[in-house]
C-alpha cells in the first residue's frame, strides 16, 4: 500500500491507521509492504513516509526520485529477515534478477542523489515549506466555492476540487462531466500551463484533485509564484465566462477527435 495515496488524491491517512494495518499483517503472517515510489526519500519530510507514522514496514519499493530525475532508477528495501528467506543459497541468489540491474550510471546517480537529499537537509525543508505551502493556499482559496479541501504532507499537496453550489457555475461544471470526468482539472492544468508556464497534473484516479509537487529544491519564490497563479486561475473559472466557453470549446473538439 502506499503511505499516502496519491494517485487516489493526495489521501492522508490517519495517524494510527498504518499500525494497525502493520499489527493486523504480523498477526496473520502477511508482509506489510510499502509502495514509497512518490512518498519517499524525504518527499513528505522523511526519507519514507512510513517514519511519519512511526511504522516499520518488511518492504519498501523506491524509484523516481532516487536518481533526481536524470535517469530511470528503483530499489527495493527488505528486512534481514525476508532477504534471508529468499536468497538463501547460492542457487536461490538469482531468484529475481533484471537485464538493468546494478546499472553503473544508474547506481552513481542514486548515490549522488542520497547525497545531496541529506547533506542539503532537503526533508526538514519539505517539511517546513510544505506546512507554509499549504498555509497559503488555504488561505488564498478558502473564499472559492469550487474548492474543497487542501491537503498534504511534506512536499506532497493536493487541491480538491468540488461541484459548485450556484446554479451558474454547476451547470458549466456538469457540462463538464459529461463530457469526461477528467476534463475540468485538464483544463486547470492547461490554464497553469498555458498562462503561468507552471507544469502541473491531476491525480490519476482522482480527477478532481490537482497534485501539487514541487522539486524539493524549489525556491519560496517559485512557491509565491504558484500561489499567484493557482489562485489567478480559481479566480477565473468563478468570475468569467470566458473560461467555460473556451474550455468547453476545447472539449467538443476533443470529443470530435
Amino acid at each position: 500500500m502506499e503511505p499516502v495515496q496519491s494517485e487516489a488524491g493526495i489521501q492522508v491517512p490517519d495517524r494510527h491507521y498504518l499500525a494497525e494495518a502493520a499489527q493486523l499483517c504480523r498477526r496473520y503472517g502477511a508482509l506489510f509492504v510499502l509502495d514509497e515510489v512518490q512518498t519517499g526519500l524525504f518527499r513528505t519530510g522523511t526519507f519514507l513516509a512510513a517514519h511519519q507514522f512511526d511504522v516499520r514496514p518488511d518492504i519498501v519499493i523506491l524509484a523516481k526520485a532516487l536518481s533526481g530525475g536524470l535517469i530511470p532508477v528503483s530499489a527495493v528495501l527488505m528486512t534481514g529477515e525476508v532477504y534471508d528467506s529468499v536468497y538463501d543459497s547460492l542457487k536461490r541468489s538469482i531468484v529475481h534478477t533484471s537485464t538493468f540491474g546494478e546499472n553503473a550510471i544508474a547506481m552513481r546517480t542514486g548515490l549522488a542523489t542520497l547525497d545531496v537529499l541529506e547533506t542539503e537537509r532537503l526533508g526538514e525543508r519539505a517539511l517546513r515549506l510544505g506546512d507554509e505551502l499549504r498555509r497559503r493556499l488555504r488561505e488564498s482559496l478558502c473564499r472559492y466555492e469550487m474548492v474543497k479541501d487542501v491537503r498534504g504532507m511534506g512536499m506532497l499537496s493536493g487541491i480538491e476540487f468540488q461541484t459548485p453550489s450556484s446554479l451558474k457555475l454547476r451547470l458549466a461544471f456538469e457540462a463538464f462531466r459529461q463530457i469526461h470526468s477528467g476534463m475540468f482539472g485538464q483544463i486547470i492544468v492547461m490554464r497553469m500551463f498555458r498562462d503561468w508556464r507552471i507544469l502541473t497534473q491531476i491525480c490519476g484516479n482522482n480527477f478532481a484533485v490537482l497534485k501539487v509537487a514541487p522539486p524539493l529544491v524549489v525556491t519560496e519564490e517559485q512557491l509565491d509564484r504558484f500561489v499567484e497563479a493557482i489562485t489567478a486561475v480559481v479566480d477565473l473559472m468563478h468570475t468569467s465566462g470566458s473560461f467555460w466557453s473556451e474550455a468547453l470549446g476545447l472539449a467538443r473538439r476533443a470529443v470530435n477527435v
